[in-house]
């Protein structure tokens, strides 16, 4: 599987086909065929398989986008996009569906819930700033666990947050989204972040780490941290948590930019969309129920 880490895929990506292929490769073990290279065949009985299962038609399309990159990497044509491979695939999205599940925005009240029942511990004090900055920069799990210390610099106008590398920056040029301090001392995302850092003693590596009951930082969080933390504060502000996860930050202040007006290119330019109708989707979930005409006929 060298060849997918000698690609351009984000770090994520390659490492979810590659466990995709670890299991296509377990499957055609036990089938006694060959997994590379594969046949179309093949491929069709692995969707059934994965049907079978129960898995969504979203994580059965990227297994088989796993196998079809890997194909491709060694030069050969791709069993997945041939014939029976396509046409299972088909069968599936037809008798299930493919609406993809989409976590529930983080509204700001909701965020000053949350920070209002954190007490002064040590990972309280982590928490709220994981919260506010993940939701005022409008970052991506990865994007916000991959900060670093230096990553970071304040200024008069609020602080600046440098962003190595995202889903949509393979190249990795990096992209600097500004932050201002916030109306209240609660939800601000300069004061949180100047609050942990001061608190932690970080002065350099990631500036979120985990945290012991005694104050003492550890290693780095974990993508899938940011969302388990969301929905444990969430819950313990008894607040609805079930539909909310990491993703609900950045979603969150889509959201709450839209309700309040502010032009498409702004919200663009701090979510680092780089197509308008891609952040569409966004807000035209947000205004759902914003001048709608069921609730002007008079039911």
């Amino acid at each position: 599987m060298l060849a997918l880490r000698d690609s351009a895929y984000a770090e994520a990506t390659t490492n979810a086909y590659e466990g995709d292929l670890r299991r296509f490769e377990s499957f055609c073990k036990a089938l006694g065929v060959s997994w590379f290279p594969a046949t179309p065949r093949t491929v069709a009985l692995y969707v059934a398989d994965l049907d079978l299962r129960g898995r969504k038609p979203s994580t059965i399309s990227r297994a088989l986008a796993a196998i079809s990159q890997l194909h491709q990497a060694a030069e050969l044509h791709s069993p997945s996009r041939i014939g029976e491979a396509k046409q299972s695939l088909r069968g599936v999205k037809r008798t299930r569906g493919t609406r993809p599940s989409k976590k529930m925005p983080l509204l700001v009240a909701d965020l000053r819930a949350i920070s209002a029942s954190l007490d002064d511990s040590a990972a309280a004090v982590r928490d709220r700033a994981l919260l506010v900055v993940g939701f005022a920069a409008a970052l991506r799990r990865s994007e916000l666990v991959a900060l670093d210390v230096q990553d970071i610099t304040f200024d008069n106008n609020g602080m600046r947050v440098f962003i190595k590398r995202s889903k949509r920056d393979q190249e990795g040029a990096g992209q600097e989204v500004g932050v201002p301090y916030g109306s209240h001392a609660l939800t601000c995302p300069v004061r949180a972040m100047r609050a942990w850092l001061e608190r932690s003693q970080i002065t350099e590596g990631a500036v979120f780490r985990a945290c012991t009951r005694r104050g003492k930082v550890g290693k780095a969080l974990a993508p899938g941290d940011v969302g388990r933390i969301l929905k444990r504060r969430a819950a313990a502000a008894e607040l609805e948590s079930s539909a909310l996860g990491a993703h609900s930050l950045r979603r969150g202040f889509i959201t709450a930019a839209a309700r309040a007006g502010v032009a498409e290119r702004d919200i663009m330019r701090q979510s680092r969309h780089q197509s308008a109708e891609s952040l569409r989707e966004y807000i035209e979930a947000a205004g759902l129920f914003e001048n709608n005409a069921a609730a002007r006929v008079g039911l």
